[in-house]
């Protein structure tokens, strides 16, 4: 589990194809600090397991299913990611229950700068709407955000400096794919409706 709150922009060393899958090797620093082979670690909000590590880069191997069904498809030598440790009891959520399964890929629209933060506007599946609402929680590129605007299609958000300058947010441009993931208390909340009052004694 994760929550959402990027603790550093690795940096895409190199993609090994695999054929039906790739071995994607990441610079960084921070999340390799208590490394450990089988650990997870959030990559723009994928949940990827640590196979090999040394002390400046680690390794997973991504599966063809994350890659149809993600933005990982595609990724490059060099291309800034970012990344968060699975959290410990221990740590603040100081996001949302983040669970590094992404629902769908969505598309930066428009970008629309402030003084002191930036509002962007993010078409998604229509399928994912249902799951939005203002002022809830969304995960973008894992990114813990709230929820200005949800509309059918597209939803906005309002980016911090902190946002901007800290994550892969900070540069994504209109046209930009970015994965997306829905509160998962809302996707238990729609499963249950439908046994609410019902007794299965």
């Amino acid at each position: 589990m994760f929550t959402g709150i990027v603790e550093e922009l690795g940096t895409v060393a190199a993609v090994e194809d695999q054929g039906d899958a790739i071995r994607l090797s990441i610079r960084a620093t921070t999340v390799l600090e208590d490394a450990g082979l089988g650990d997870s670690i959030s990559v723009n909000g994928c949940c990827l397991t640590i196979t090999t590590y040394d002390a400046e880069t680690w390794t997973a191997d991504v599966m063809q299913e994350t890659l149809d069904k993600t933005s990982l498809y595609g990724v490059r030598p060099g291309d800034r990611v970012n990344l968060e440790r699975a959290v410990t009891a221990d740590k603040r959520l100081g996001g949302h229950i983040v669970q590094g399964h992404v629902d769908g890929v969505g598309t930066v629209v428009s970008r629309t700068p402030s003084e002191h933060w930036e509002v962007v506007e993010i078409a998604m599946p229509g399928a994912l709407s249902r799951y939005l609402v203002d002022k809830g929680s969304i995960t973008v590129d894992g990114v813990s955000l709230t929820v200005v605007e949800a509309g059918t299609d597209r939803f906005t958000v309002s980016l911090i400096p902190e946002t901007l300058a800290r994550t892969t947010l900070g540069t994504r441009q209109p046209g930009d794919r970015v994965n997306l993931e829905v509160d998962v208390i809302a996707k238990y909340v729609e499963r249950l409706l439908p046994y609410a009052g019902k007794d299965d004694a």
